[in-house]
């Protein structure tokens, strides 16, 4: 097997579909990373702590998550787990970047 994972349709082994998953964890992290970066950034540009939480925020990017898993045919609610979850924990990291900045 090459360095470069296979796409999930030309799997054949089950090494072949962990090395494919292990590497997309990977790439998700690194993600997240960046999306973590953007917190710091709302952190920074938020005048005042009240504007961290934003429920509407909130319910708009799960939603958007939601419509996206269900126009990849993939399950909806794991995605709404999943994106309840990360916002949950981005509003925390959120709030803990707000004050370290502000003391």
């Amino acid at each position: 097997m090459t360095d470069c994972p296979l796409n999930p349709e030309d799997c054949t082994t089950m090494p072949e579909v962990r090395a494919g998953v292990d590497a997309l964890d990977v790439e998700l992290v690194a993600l997240l990373a960046k999306r973590f970066g953007y917190m710091r950034a709302a952190a920074r540009i938020k005048p005042t702590r009240d504007a961290v939480r934003d429920e509407s925020r909130k319910a708009s990017v799960i939603a958007a998550a939601v419509a996206e898993a269900e126009a990849h045919g993939i399950p909806a609610d794991v995605i709404g787990d999943i994106w309840e979850r990360l916002v949950e924990g981005s509003i925390a990291y959120e709030f803990g970047e707000w004050d370290r900045i502000r003391d």
